[in-house]
C-alpha cells in the first residue's frame, strides 16, 4: 500500500466557516487590543491571610470576594484561587469554638455539657404522648362516618 501524506488543509466545513466569519486577534489579557482587558488575577499572601480570616469569622463568600484587592473579584475566582483558605479558615474557627465549649463542659458548665451531649453524642430529649379517654381508659368511638361535601 502506498503511504499517504497527511493533509494540512482544513476540512471543507471548517474552511468555509473560517472564510465567512470575522476573526479578531485578542490581546494578552483577553481584550481585542494588545494589553486591553483585565490582567490575570494573582493572589498575594496578604489576600490569602485575609480570605482565611474572613472565612473563619463567617463572612459570606460574596462579601469576601468584594473585599479582595480593592476592586473585588468574582465568586468563581474566589473559589478557584482561595479554595483551601476558605476551608481552612472555617475549620480553624470551628476548632476554636469546639475547644472552648469542650473546656466549659469539662469544667462543669451544665449548659455546655447538655449542648455537647446533644450535638456530639447524639443524645436527645424524647417525650411520649398518649391520648386516652376519661380516667386513662381507652378512647371509645360510638359512631364513625365519612361525610362528602360537594360544592355547587
Amino acid at each position: 500500500m502506498p503511504k499517504t501524506e497527511k493533509s494540512t488543509q482544513l476540512p471543507k466545513k471548517e474552511a468555509d466557516a473560517q472564510k465567512n466569519s470575522i476573526y479578531i486577534k485578542k490581546g494578552g489579557n483577553g481584550g481585542a487590543r494588545e494589553n486591553a482587558g483585565r490582567p490575570a488575577f494573582e493572589p498575594t499572601d496578604v489576600d490569602k491571610k485575609q480570605v482565611e480570616a474572613m472565612a473563619g469569622y463567617g463572612v459570606p463568600f460574596e462579601q469576601i470576594a468584594v473585599l479582595i484587592q480593592g476592586g473585588g473579584i468574582s465568586l468563581d475566582t474566589l473559589r478557584t484561587y482561595f479554595a483551601s483558605e476558605l476551608i481552612r479558615g472555617k475549620a480553624k474557627a470551628n476548632a476554636q469554638i469546639g475547644k472552648g465549649i469542650f473546656q466549659k463542659a469539662i469544667g462543669g458548665d451544665t449548659t455546655a455539657m447538655i449542648w455537647w451531649s446533644k450535638t456530639q453524642m447524639r443524645w436527645a430529649e424524647t417525650q411520649k404522648h398518649e391520648v386516652t379517654g376519661a380516667d386513662g381508659a381507652p378512647l371509645e368511638f360510638a359512631r364513625i362516618e365519612r361525610v362528602v361535601i360537594k360544592n355547587g
